[in-house]
């Protein structure tokens, strides 16, 4: 049974807001309606929102709305609505991290349709987010009994690990089976802002505080109040910030920036890394007495090249999704694409894994995936006797085959050719999310960017 969460409205109160709003109530969604973000932040931060309109006609720099959204709630669905719809607003919004494009008034189906897709996507009763803990490795398995057990103390975790081994699904796994399941559970990468914007999402800030402080803002700290907070890529973090982070955590309060007074805090606080943070320490480059703060309950994701009992369950897992979310009749993957699986090094973990499986259906030309589907760099295999001769590059010189269910890659296909082919139709699956586009791809948005720059000039010519 789906779980339906809030649908909200970001937009000035016009008649097409009403409108949309009552189609959206007729359609089994609960709605919140706020003029702004600010406002409406503490409402997203506690989970009470699974999918997001932003009436575009009706706010003040909406495609920086987008933007801010889709960068602070990673994961979170957006969908861009407007009643004067333009092929460059279009572009535009979807360029920000918009998943879907609404032209108002909306048939009711239509918009039926999409609010169930991409709702379900985002909302899993388990986790909260569309991914499940699967594995059947022992060392995970033991891992999973640790988190349980220290899920229901206050007792600081460190999880630690290589990029793409799952440290935030783990970290949202250990929120919602402990006894603060009910209350927000709250990421901030410490990675992605500058030291002044990071201290003011952390410890929020009062009105005047700084240039562009035009009212007062809750930082994450109060927003996951009686909550969990995770502070991701904390050695990203500078030691300026670092010391006054610690006073956070030995006091257990926290002063907004301007404020006059500390507000107590009731927040658990988990951290991670991927780096070996006590060598980290040792050379300066991160407090000491602050890892000691945190490292009370140390986690270690292991990679997933050391947990082989995991890659095939994790593969099929992926392929099964993917064919539900593509359209796609079952293929099942040869054997000659098991073996590669397993002899690959995986140096992207779980999230290389999810993409390539991916990036395989969307070419996957026959009734199986094979190796070739994969696209996997052969460098990267262990030793071992290389199962089909299908992992060698055709030569160049043959055209391309395309249509809306499958990649031909004809004998004599060139590699840019086949890089083409696979980035526009990549384009055309996610309906024109680069940002989607690009992790799906394993590449950039730069460089996806610089791609389509390169196709167009060349077509102009």
């Amino acid at each position: 049974m789906t779980v339906r969460k809030e649908v909200l409205l970001l937009g000035r109160e016009t008649q097409s807001l009403h409108t949309l709003g009552r189609q959206v109530i007729d359609a089994g969604w609960r709605i919140r309606v706020m003029a702004g973000l600010e406002e409406s932040k503490s409402l997203i931060a506690a989970q009470q929102v699974g999918l997001v309109i932003i009436m575009l006609d009706t706010l003040h720099e909406p495609l920086a709305v987008i933007r801010e959204i889709t960068f602070l709630y990673r994961g979170l669905p957006v969908l861009a609505a407007t009643s004067r719809a333009t092929v460059h607003e279009a572009r535009e919004s979807i360029d920000q991290g918009a998943a879907d494009y609404l032209m108002l008034p909306i048939d009711p189906p239509l918009l039926r349709t999409m609010l169930q897709r991409y709702t379900d996507q985002y909302f899993d009763p388990e986790l909260g987010r569309g991914r499940r803990l699967l594995s059947g490795d022992a060392e995970m398995q033991r891992i999973l009994t640790q988190v349980r057990r220290v899920a229901r103390s206050k007792a600081t975790v460190l999880i630690h690990g290589e990029s793409g081994t799952g440290k935030e699904l783990i970290a949202r796994y250990l929120h919602q089976v402990s006894d603060r399941s009910a209350a927000p559970f709250v990421a901030i990468n410490c990675a992605a802002l500058p030291e002044n914007l990071l201290e003011s999402e952390l410890f929020g800030h009062v009105k005047g505080a700084f240039t562009g402080a035009t009212a007062d803002r809750k930082g994450k700290f109060l927003q996951a109040n009686e909550g969990t907070i995770l502070l991701d890529e904390i050695s990203e973090m500078s030691l300026n910030l670092q010391a006054k982070l610690l006073r956070v955590l030995q006091e257990g309060e926290v002063d907004p920036v301007g404020g006059r007074g500390a507000v107590t805090l009731d927040v658990r606080v988990l951290a991670s890394t991927n780096r070996n943070l006590k060598a980290w320490a040792a050379e300066g480059k991160f407090r000491e007495d602050l890892f000691y703060r945190l490292n009370v309950f140390p986690i270690r994701l292991p990679p997933l090249r050391e947990r082989p009992a995991d890659i095939l369950m994790l593969a099929e897992h992926f392929r099964v999704r993917f064919i539900g979310e593509l359209g796609r009749n079952d293929l099942p993957f040869a054997r000659d694409a098991l073996a590669v699986l397993q002899r690959y090094g995986w140096p992207g973990n779980i999230r290389e894994l999810e993409n390539v499986i991916h990036r395989a259906l969307l070419v996957a030309d026959g009734r199986e995936i094979t190796a070739v589907d994969l696209m996997l760099d052969g460098a990267a295999l262990s030793d071992g006797p290389v199962t089909t001769a299908s992992l060698a590059m055709p030569a160049s010189g043959a055209a391309i085959q395309d249509n809306a269910d499958t990649i031909r890659l004809s004998v004599g296909t060139t590699v840019r050719q086949m890089e083409e082919i696979l980035i526009r139709r990549t384009l055309d699956e996610v309906d024109g999310n680069r940002t989607r586009a690009a992790e799906i791809l394993g590449i950039s948005i730069r460089t996806l960017r610089n791609k389509l720059n390169e196709y167009a000039h060349r077509d102009g010519d």
